[in-house]
């Protein structure tokens, strides 16, 4: 429920585009799960009533990957921004899928360690 879902129009088109040219094709609702569980009860809900499912994360793309071109429901991982383990020996970290390559820096930071711009996997 609110405020982890909305139908707003302007939410709604906020999440239907990126930075490609594609033109903006809004899901029906948007989704802000708060943990794996949630994503997976929200996934499975999904599939059993063969609504599409979006992931969203920061809107930066050039591929037009979150535009809902059949509708469905948008997951907005944003607020999945925990850094779960930084392991300094292996150069390894593990983050939820709402961390940026900005906060992980800001986290790294003093370690002499960084995240490089056009790494895979970050926005």
């Amino acid at each position: 429920g609110a405020p982890n879902v909305s139908t707003a129009t302007a939410v709604r088109e906020q999440h239907g585009h990126d930075e490609s040219m594609h033109p903006c094709a809004p899901p029906d609702a948007v989704v802000w799960p708060r943990s794996v569980g949630q994503v997976q009860e929200l996934a499975a809900l999904c599939y059993n009533h063969r609504v599409p499912m979006v992931p969203f994360g920061t809107g930066t793309g050039l591929e037009g990957g979150v535009n809902a071109v059949q509708g469905g429901v948008c997951f907005d991982l944003s607020r999945m921004d925990t850094i779960a383990e930084l392991s300094l020996e292996d150069f390894s970290v593990t983050v939820e899928p709402g961390v940026t390559r900005k906060a992980l820096n800001s986290h790294l930071r003093g370690t002499g360690l960084w995240f490089p711009v056009g790494t895979v996997g970050m926005g």
